[in-house]
């Protein structure tokens, strides 16, 4: 099954006063490239998603970000009841001391309490990380599941542009094939006719190498070859598309060879109109080599 190369999936996540949100997408590369952007507090998380992202993914440039986040009302801070319980004991023993030597201090208030050192505490010591990281780790197999239909959804689309380029090379190269038949008797013709007005012309001319340099010309005009490839070339394209992994690679190696059978037809065409089908058979091959850049 042909995948596409581009791709993207999000998800959604939560345990306990956390919540997280995934971004995975993909574009075009020659390579494999998986670029990630997670928290580096939570341990055990990059080595999870590239292992996930590479048992789907053979080819492209992958980017996987997460961002985390905890519950607002977690994350405030909370009494500490025994460093209060020893602040308001001292308090209560500096009172009773100035109180002894006649002085009245100003109460103190609730806000002046609270701002005293080691009073309020922050809840965001260290904790255990490793549930919350197989909460996330398992969250990973719908988020590569959704992006990995979407690379099919649009591979299966990319293969069927494909497979119709196919068949206009195909209807082509027949084309060219029944040209290339029709124009043998007018070819041999020709060369009968420059043989003769080489051997009348050419005083000495030894008859025997003037027909070898003949027949080397009708060679090199003969299409047959390149027609005969361009038909294999087809059904190997076909074989691909229909093949399971990455073909991308493959694809793109076999259009360079259909560009190349191309142009030598072109070259050896010797006819307007043999020339055209060339022509278009390259338009058509090129345009089939900017949807193999696509394929994985």
């Amino acid at each position: 099954m042909v995948k596409s190369m581009t791709g993207f999936a999000s998800a959604r996540g939560e345990f306990g006063p956390y919540s997280w949100t995934w971004d995975m997408r993909a574009v075009n590369a020659r390579g494999l490239d998986v670029r990630l952007r997670l928290p580096d507090w939570v341990e055990g998380l990059e080595a999870a998603v590239r292992s996930a992202v590479t048992d789907v993914v053979a080819r492209g440039n992958v980017s996987v970000g997460m961002k985390l986040a905890r519950d607002a009302a977690s994350t405030g801070e909370r009494l500490d009841f025994d460093a209060l319980e020893r602040v308001l004991g001292q308090m209560a023993e500096i009172n009773a001391a100035a109180a002894g030597k006649g002085l009245q201090l100003a109460p103190a208030s609730a806000t002046d309490v609270l701002g005293l050192r080691n009073v309020l505490v922050s809840d965001t010591g260290e904790e255990d990380t490793a549930p919350l990281a197989r909460a996330i780790v398992a969250d990973l197999p719908a988020l590569v599941a959704d992006f990995d239909a979407m690379r099919q959804t649009e591979g299966a689309a990319l293969a069927d542009v494909m497979r119709a380029q196919l068949d206009q090379i195909e209807a082509l190269t027949a084309q060219a094939a029944s040209m290339a038949e029709a124009r043998k008797t007018q070819m041999a013709d020709r060369l009968r006719e420059n043989l003769a007005r080489v051997i009348v012309n050419a005083e000495g001319a030894d008859p025997d190498r003037v027909a070898q340099e003949l027949a080397m010309i009708a060679v090199k005009t003969d299409v047959t070859e390149e027609i005969d490839r361009l038909g294999a070339h087809v059904a190997a394209a076909r074989d691909l598309l229909a093949a399971d992994g990455a073909v991308g690679r493959k694809l793109d190696f076999l259009s360079q060879e259909f560009n190349r059978e191309a142009n030598t037809l072109c070259s050896k065409a010797q006819s307007a109109d043999l020339t055209r089908v060339g022509l278009d058979l390259k338009a058509t091959i090129d345009q089939m080599r900017e949807q193999v850049q696509n394929v994985e």
